[in-house]
């Protein structure tokens, strides 16, 4: 494994996106400082009203959103072409040509604004029912979309970007089903995911709940590994359904958004006069909302990732001991780290601020120790 390169790729990735953050933030303080939020939502309902429809405040807000949503796109995108296509081809990771990854990044923009409009729109009719608190139902919706999100991504959002068809290895699939058995985690069938026309990283998971979840193995897995390896894989993420991990980082997620919405509720009250907004569901007053509930989840960041470092730790152990394959362990994490450039020792910082996974080296001293 190149460390070295590793690292330069790694920390180009980090810079980048926290450079797509500071953008975001950026937009939503100068349109909200200089008045033009205002001037946003003047144009959408002149567009409304274009239309013949110019009191439906819902259709006013989803005009409001897709300006804004543009616009922020606009800045952001050669940021994302930077690090989602150079970055990628430079460091050889990368196997769409151009065409192929701007219809990803239409196709991206265009499901995000779907999802976007209708997100404001609860918010907003939230707003309007209960302007004295809002934020509880509003959290309490968003807590159960997310829950069915989880639920139907694997067989309505995954296919819009990537080709997942039955495993067709027979006796491969028979023993990745076989090992969910032993796990105690009940699947619906083991596909093949086709990564290979899009990078050349290799990746597994058991994704979906309940009568949706369904064991994923990439194809660049499919060709590279042993099925000693992808088996120790998937042991992994059956653990996170095991242990129930999937509903408790749902429940984390659900108690950030209802946080996020409380302190967005709390800075609305307080700076809509300062802010010229016309009352609390004025949609110009949006990049607020959207800046104080961003607030909340960055600083919520390192603990959510000291979580989920847990959760993988936990996850490693599960799959050595379910296995009894450490020799398998320890040559799919080197295999991982080598094929999808992964850092080996990245500093405290850079663990406690970014990484949601315990490093490479962590995980295979771990499995040593089991072997031992």
């Amino acid at each position: 494994m190149n460390e070295e390169k590793a690292t330069r790729y790694q920390r180009l990735k980090r810079r980048t996106s926290v450079l797509s953050v500071a953008w975001g933030a950026a937009v939503l303080l100068m349109l909200l400082l200089s008045g033009a939020s205002a001037g946003l939502r003047d144009a959408a309902r002149s567009l409304a009203a274009g239309v013949g429809l110019g009191a439906s405040s819902g259709l006013i807000l989803t005009i409001y959103v897709v300006l804004l949503t543009l616009l922020n796109e606009a800045g952001s995108l050669p940021l994302s072409f930077y690090s989602g296509f150079l970055v990628e081809r430079r460091y050889g990771l990368s196997a769409q040509r151009l065409r192929a990854w701007m219809g990803d990044q239409f196709k991206g923009l265009a499901l995000g604004l779907l999802l976007a409009m209708v997100a404001a729109n609860i918010v907003y009719a939230c707003i309007r029912w209960m302007p004295g608190a809002w934020w509880a139902p509003a959290g309490l919706i968003f807590a159960v979309l997310i829950v069915g999100l989880a639920k139907v991504a694997p067989v309505v959002l995954l296919p819009v970007f990537y080709t997942v068809k039955p495993l067709d290895r027979e006796t491969l699939r028979g023993r990745l089903l076989t090992l969910a058995e032993r796990a105690g985690a009940r699947v619906v069938g083991a596909y093949e995911w086709g990564l290979a026309e899009k990078t050349r990283k290799a990746n597994a998971a058991l994704t979906g709940l309940g009568s949706t979840r369904r064991i994923l193995v990439s194809d660049t897995m499919l060709s590279e590994y042993s099925e000693d390896e992808i088996e120790v894989v998937l042991a992994h993420e059956l653990a996170h359904h095991v242990h129930g991990d999937i509903w408790k980082g749902l429940f984390f997620e659900s108690g950030l958004i209802v946080a996020g919405f409380y302190v967005a509720f709390r800075v609305l009250d307080a700076l809509a006069p300062a802010l010229a907004l016309e009352n609390s569901a004025d949609p110009a007053g949006l990049p607020l909302l959207l800046l104080a509930g961003g607030v909340v989840s960055l600083a919520m960041v390192p603990a959510a990732n000291a979580l989920s470092r847990r959760y993988e730790r936990s996850a490693d152990r599960f799959a050595l001991e379910l296995t009894r394959n450490p020799a398998a362990f320890i040559s799919a994490m080197r295999r991982l780290g080598a094929q999808n450039l992964a850092e080996e020792h990245p500093s405290r910082a850079v663990q406690w601020l970014f990484y949601s996974h315990p490093p490479i080296a962590d995980r295979i001293a771990v499995a040593r120790a089991f072997k031992a």
